[in-house]
């Protein structure tokens, strides 16, 4: 059987000129009757907990050994070059390097018995960023349309909307190393329609713009108004064919494009000059802090999913010299980041509404290898969670005396896509239609409930 053409990330981009022509949500084919199918499905929705999601997303996998699950008692081999410290909870310590977050320990709870099978970077991405596994994963398989949609994909196709603001937003790289692009950052088989926006440019930089919400050289708001007017007549004039159908789908892909270009608030949200000198500097000037500053604003803005990469693709994948990058490059910026992060949202009343959730695809090695580092541990890792009804103080799970496997309950990345999808108010078993138009679950993991109640904490 031939295999899935992979995604072209210059497809998966967006650019100003592609925007204005066809629209921020179409720039890849789609079956307009595997759409009609899907939508043909139940749409179970539940109570929210979260209006908003914010992901900080350590790619390439950040070692929880070095930072949120330190062994002191282990060899040598195992604890590594860093002490802990205690943090605002008592009992709960956490890596030196990380002092702004030690003093937020109250308003965040760590996992620190996630657990999956996988120890490759593209196939753990995919589990974590989807919470479910990729269809037909293989060594180094890349992204294409089989698989499983992202949760901003996942929501917006549960839960549509139409008000110009998309349903997610990725920044500020690209998750690719050529030839390889990362699958989990796309709306896989539910079509290119539920693609998150993906932004690519560092905020930090003073010419940081983001062209597709400009309108181009000679194209004003009455020239703007005059095109929809066009596509709107186009759009009466089509009959019941095959053609018409295709031009209602370029004409509601033009509506989103022209929705977005109109929309103050999301523009807005992108100029981070409008912040003050204070705030921005409190987050860090820094790719990291301004990347996470800029999620804060795209939340406010209405943007219900933000996934931040802290870095250009891998990171956070520190097979040599691990210490020295941790302390010298890494941890710093990202400890200010979302320090800032935690601390702003909770200052202005968006924490107890916003999910945020910081981890990568794995987690590293117990024992430090020859080239003083840590390679891909999937088995046991901790991420860190706070807002939208989640205890903060807590510690859920516990790891064995070296880190290496879960002690406690494990939970896996599907439990992971399970407690996304019920935050954000979607019942994670909702069926929906893969490519070959069979019903399927959404997530088949089960919500994380001590984050949420006193259970398994210890």
């Amino acid at each position: 059987m031939k295999q899935p053409t992979p995604l072209n990330s210059a497809n998966s981009i967006i650019r100003r000129r592609q925007l204005l022509q066809i629209g921020w949500s179409g720039l890849l084919a789609c079956s307009m009757d595997q759409l009609a199918a899907a939508r043909q499905l139940p749409r179970a929705v539940s109570q929210p907990r979260a209006k908003s999601l914010i992901i900080v997303f350590c790619t390439g996998a950040i070692s929880h050994h070095d930072t949120l699950d330190m062994k002191p008692e282990a060899a040598a081999e195992v604890r590594g070059d860093f002490s802990p410290i205690a943090t605002s909870v008592a009992g709960t310590q956490i890596c030196q390097h990380l002092p702004g977050l030690a003093t937020l320990a109250h308003k965040y709870a760590l996992v620190r018995t996630l657990s999956h099978k996988d120890n490759n970077h593209l196939m753990s991405t995919h589990h974590v960023l989807t919470g479910h596994l990729q269809p037909g994963g293989f060594f180094d398989k890349v992204a294409s349309r089989d698989d499983w949609p992202c949760y901003s994909a996942g929501c917006e196709f549960l839960r549509p909307r139409s008000d110009g603001i998309p349903n997610g937003v990725n920044l500020p790289t690209y998750l690719m190393s050529a030839p390889l692009t990362w699958p989990g950052q796309h709306a896989g088989f539910l079509g290119p329609k539920y693609d998150p926006w993906q932004i690519v440019g560092d905020p930090s930089r003073a010419d940081f713009r983001v062209e597709s919400l400009s309108l181009i050289q000679g194209l004003d708001q009455t020239r703007l108004d005059s095109r929809r007017q066009l596509l709107q007549d186009l759009q009466a004039g089509s009959g019941p064919n095959d053609e018409a159908l295709a031009a209602a789908r370029m004409v509601e892909d033009q509506r989103l494009a022209f929705s977005m270009l109109s929309a103050g608030r999301l523009t807005q949200a992108f100029e981070l000059q409008r912040e003050p000198d204070a705030v921005r500097d409190r987050y860090g000037r820094h790719a990291f802090g301004q990347s996470l500053l800029l999620a804060r604003r795209l939340v406010e803005a209405g943007v219900p999913i933000v996934q931040a990469n802290m870095g250009p693709v891998q990171n956070w994948d520190s097979h040599s010299a691990i210490f020295q990058t941790l302390r010298d490059r890494l941890l710093t910026p990202l400890d200010r980041g979302v320090s800032a992060l935690l601390h702003d949202l909770d200052e202005r009343g968006l924490l107890q509404e916003t999910m945020v959730i910081m981890l990568g695809e794995f987690g590293r090695t117990p024992k430090i290898n020859g080239d003083g580092g840590r390679d891909h541990w999937g088995p046991c890792f901790t991420g860190l969670f706070a807002g939208a009804g989640v205890q903060g103080g807590k510690v859920i799970g516990r790891s064995d005396e070296i880190g290496a496997y879960p002690d406690s309950t494990a939970y896996s990345p599907d439990d992971l896509g399970a407690t996304v999808y019920s935050a954000l108010g979607i019942e994670p078993h909702s069926v929906v239609r893969d490519r070959l138009s069979r019903p399927v679950h959404l997530n088949q993991g089960n919500v994380i409930e001590p984050l949420y109640s006193g259970g398994d904490a210890v």
